[in-house]
């Protein structure tokens, strides 16, 4: 019998843990840094093609509002599933729901109340200190390096570029107050934020914001019924004293601008060309304020009529007249010049005399229109179009003033002035057409010369012409002039008037709390709430001024709450640095600017109060931004 074969012995077995302790250290090293740089390059072409190829859908529900929903739909897919095994069949996937966009961002609930609150209150500190006539500047830098300074609250609100939601509310009252009334912007926001900033503690103990909006208008219109009842009018009829209320108004409102020091001189300017206005329209538009770098402030003028700035001229415009007495004007809406062939234009001819005909044509066109304003009897000549050198040649051989590219404000103006109107063709035109004044003169102010039109018989219009060293000097200049003409305006057409100085403002707080005290339920509260944040006007006023608050305020609130009729119109009195009668003192403001803060500031802070979410898409934020979108989901 053969012998049986025996297999050799297999080799033992070795583990992955053997054969890497096999490995000399040196090699160690370099075989776990080749695995750690494998792996991250996997990571990475993993990261790169979910980039590229993104999921079609996102599994998450994007909003909150939709959570129980998503619950019972989870718990009815489970149960289908269930019963679908049962049967032998796989189940079915159930579509994903998408309600935002990604890259948005939710917020809600009491946290986003109380983050809109602080947001306002922030913007409110940025302002709180221009408040008044001891009140400060600011001096703004926006993208392109342009310098502002000014305290006015409305300009500073729109140049801050407020980013945050709920906070863009004060800038936009802000401009609905200087649009309305020109004064009072600055407190109409610290009068809105000071109404967020006494109800906050409600809203952080759970009180319903419903019921703070509902305490604040009952508030409003008690407040505003209160200030009618107690505002002054004043007849129209007696000249002197209507002249001496539009006096007394327009020098309260330049008391905290920067033109403060001069108000006895710009008061008596602002009158005058309110007055000069057509009174049943009253458009500020029709008053020109033209400003001119040099001088002081004392070299301003106000021109009964029209002055405008001399726009660019041709040959032989030295040559026309720089004085006339009683002008006739004629006001253009044509081009009085060559025409230029276009660079596409062709015109053929075969002889010379054709081409000879073209430029005969051309000339004797423009040659009629000029003859045609010479034979309606036009001393000067007005145009929105351009004047050519041809045009203001001929004019100056004819003794007769001439001028282009006019804009169209100082043209209507002009209209407005002598009773001309703008014309599109002068065939036609007849002396029916022309205006006139009683002189018109071309003078030289400052390093600018400026066309004057004095003694207008229909004059409905004026210009005030500033002066002033800096550039941002007479731009602040400007912004004063605007709300006092403003005030001016308003007080014209409405002829009551309270005391400014923070007196309305403490009569209004001392009638509230004593109102309060008849109303039941959490209203009191919030009417009290109300009549407290009335006394941040007062109380800024005391700080901007360095004055002690706490005594000041105590002394007001005693002689408001001990003779309500005698000591109505008390309030802080910064020249003389005490509290004192500030309607005696002409310290007055027209009724309508108080009004339309209570209003606007309660309107601004019941739409705060009444935003309990914010949704934002921070992509589209990025892009106004002028960034790259930020990757991300909604949630």
């Amino acid at each position: 019998m053969a012998p049986k074969r025996t297999l050799p012995p297999s080799p033992p077995r070795r583990s992955l843990w053997m054969m890497y302790k096999g490995i000399e250290p040196r090699y160690r090293i370099l075989l776990g840094m080749g695995f750690m740089g494998f792996s991250m390059f996997g990571l990475w072409v993993s990261d790169r093609l979910e980039k590229a190829y993104p999921p079609e859908a996102d599994t998450r529900v994007t909003h909150v509002s939709h959570r129980d929903t998503a619950a019972a739909e989870s718990s009815q897919n489970r149960t289908g599933s269930d019963k679908m095994a049962a049967r032998g069949r796989m189940p079915m996937m159930q579509p994903q729901v998408i309600v935002l966009k990604e890259g948005t961002d939710t917020s809600q609930g009491v946290p986003q109340l109380l983050s809109n609150i602080s947001a306002c209150l922030a913007v409110c500190d940025t302002i709180r200190t221009t408040l008044g006539p001891r009140g400060m500047d600011k001096l703004i830098v926006d993208g392109q390096r342009r310098v502002t300074i000014s305290n006015d609250g409305a300009t500073i609100m729109k140049l801050l570029e407020v980013v945050q939601p709920a906070a863009r509310t004060l800038v936009d009252i802000a401009r609905a107050q200087d649009a309305e009334v020109g004064d009072g912007t600055t407190s109409v926001v610290l009068l809105a934020g000071e109404l967020l900033k006494e109800v906050r503690e409600f809203v952080e103990e759970g009180v319903s914001t419903q019921v703070i909006v509902k305490g604040f208008r009952r508030a409003a219109e008690m407040s505003i019924a209160r200030i009618r009842e107690l505002a002054v009018s004043v007849d129209r009829a007696d000249g002197a004293e209507y002249r001496s209320l539009l006096e007394k108004c327009a020098a309260t409102s330049m008391n905290s601008k920067l033109i403060g020091s001069q108000k006895e001189f710009f008061t008596q300017m602002v009158v005058d060309a309110v007055l000069r206005l057509d009174q049943e329209e009253l458009d500020e538009n029709m008053i020109g304020i033209k400003k001119i770098a040099g001088g002081a402030m004392q070299d301003s003028l106000l021109v009964d009529g029209v002055a405008f700035k001399k726009s660019f001229s041709y040959a032989g415009f030295e040559q026309q007249p720089k004085s006339l007495d009683a002008p006739r004007i004629v006001c253009l809406n044509v081009e009085l010049e060559l025409k230029a062939e276009k660079d596409n234009a062709e015109v053929r001819v075969d002889r010379v005399s054709e081409y000879q005909a073209v430029v005969d044509a051309e000339w004797k066109i423009i040659f009629d229109k000029l003859d045609q304003i010479v034979a309606a009897g036009a001393t000067v000549v007005l145009s929105r179009l351009p004047i050519g050198d041809l045009a203001t040649q001929y004019f100056a051989d004819r003794n007769i003033f001439c001028a282009g590219r006019v804009t169209k404000d100082d043209i209507d103006r002009v209209c407005e002035a002598t009773g001309c109107r703008v014309q599109s063709t002068t065939s036609g035109l007849a002396a029916a057409h022309l205006g006139t004044c009683e002189r018109f003169e071309e003078r030289q102010i400052g390093g600018q010369r400026f066309n004057l039109f004095r003694g207008c018989p229909q004059a409905k219009t004026c210009t005030i012409v500033l002066r002033g060293g800096a550039e941002q000097f007479i731009d602040e200049v400007e912004r004063s002039l605007h709300d006092s003409i403003m005030v001016v305006r308003r007080a014209v057409k409405n002829q009551s008037v309270v005391a400014g100085g923070g007196a309305i403002e403490m009569e209004l707080s001392r009638y509230l709390r004593d109102a309060a005290r008849q109303i039941e339920g959490k209203q009191q509260l919030i009417v009290t709430a109300v009549a407290k944040a009335l006394e941040v006007i007062p109380r800024q006023l005391c700080e901007n001024a360095g004055f002690d608050t706490t005594d000041f305020i105590t002394q007001l609130r005693a002689r408001h709450a001990q003779d309500p009729d005698r000591f109505r119109w008390h309030g802080v009195d910064i020249e003389a640095e005490a509290v004192a009668d500030l309607f005696a003192k002409f310290v007055w403001e027209p009724a309508l600017v108080k009004i339309n803060a209570i209003s606007s500031a309660v309107e601004a802070a019941c739409l705060i109060l009444s935003v309990d979410e914010t949704v934002s898409n921070q992509q589209s934020q990025d892009m106004m931004a002028g960034g790259q979108p930020m990757p991300g989901r909604g949630r």
